[in-house]
């Protein structure tokens, strides 16, 4: 995974001490000069996203949330503040009440937002965490002057440009949907149809969970998790490809996201997680 950062080893890396690689401290500018062929592109800044305790997120609403609707937030399941889901665990309305810093544009922190519980998480075909807040997009809207990003209910396509926006390290990755992964391997956990970026989006831990927001329409198509570090083969921290005929390949660097339109479907009125919906195939308790 692009691993969460504990407090210990946050401290590690603002005294400059030896870390791994995943958690380096970014070299490469904030954001890229954009293309000429992103002339027309939708401007993709950090609004709407935030910043977790050890991990990136995003307030995201569904095509069909409405304004009074308690707010979501969305992550990785291995963001969980209770540690990586096991194997086959789907965890569905827990209380919580973790915080999260909101960000405006510019990625300056203009509040603090605070969980009332765990709306959906697994690590299990995916890699999630949907978190309900206490507030509603209404309020976070009149408070903050900040609106939700909204998940696209298609999958998106091959080549398409997309940003990574990590609300952690207030860093934004440009880069290209370079192809999808069958099935993505990483120690006990297997994920289904990962998106595989080009190499230009070479995340880093602390920038799970941020959103990956097609620039075409500003909406967001997948989750950031994970990368392979080492060169190792379907091991913690160096997930691998698994396609229809079980031939493994590993891409030493490379990074994945898992889509998001499969959420969608499941999203009830009222923006309630709603497993049994037609079309939502996310994994029940």
């Amino acid at each position: 995974m692009n691993k969460p950062l504990t407090g210990l080893l946050l401290s590690l890396l603002l005294l400059g001490a030896a870390v791994t690689p995943a958690v380096a401290a970014p070299t490469a500018p904030a954001t890229a000069p954009p293309a000429a062929s992103e002339a027309t592109a939708v401007a993709v800044n950090f609004a709407g996203t935030v910043a977790l305790s050890n991990c990136s997120g995003s307030v995201v609403r569904a095509p069909g949330s409405q304004p009074n609707d308690l707010a979501l937030v969305l992550s990785n399941g291995h963001c969980l503040e209770s540690g990586f889901p096991a194997a086959g665990e789907v965890i569905k309305d827990r209380p919580s009440s973790r915080s999260f810093s909101l960000l405006n544009s510019a990625g300056s922190k203009v509040g603090t937002l605070r969980a009332s519980k765990i709306a959906y998480a697994t690590m299990t075909d995916t890699d999630i965490s949907i978190y309900q807040l206490t507030r509603t997009y209404a309020q976070i809207q009149s408070q903050y002057g900040i609106t939700a990003l909204t998940l696209d209910g298609a999958r998106p396509a091959q080549g398409s440009a997309i940003k990574v926006v990590s609300g952690y390290w207030k860093r934004i990755y440009t880069c290209n949907v370079d192809g999808f992964a069958y099935r993505l391997k990483e120690g006990a956990w297997t994920w289904k149809d990962s998106v595989r970026y080009t190499s230009a989006c070479n995340t880093i831990g602390g920038t799970s969970g941020s959103p990956v927001v097609d620039t075409a329409t500003g909406k967001v198509v997948a989750v950031n998790n994970t990368g392979n570090e080492d060169g190792a083969r379907c091991t913690d921290n160096n997930p691998c490809e698994v396609d229809q005929n079980g031939n493994v390949t590993v891409r030493q660097g490379i990074n994945y996201a898992q889509q998001t339109y499969i959420v969608v479907p499941c999203i009830a009125p009222g923006n309630k997680i709603d497993l049994n919906r037609p079309g939502c195939v996310l994994p029940k308790p």
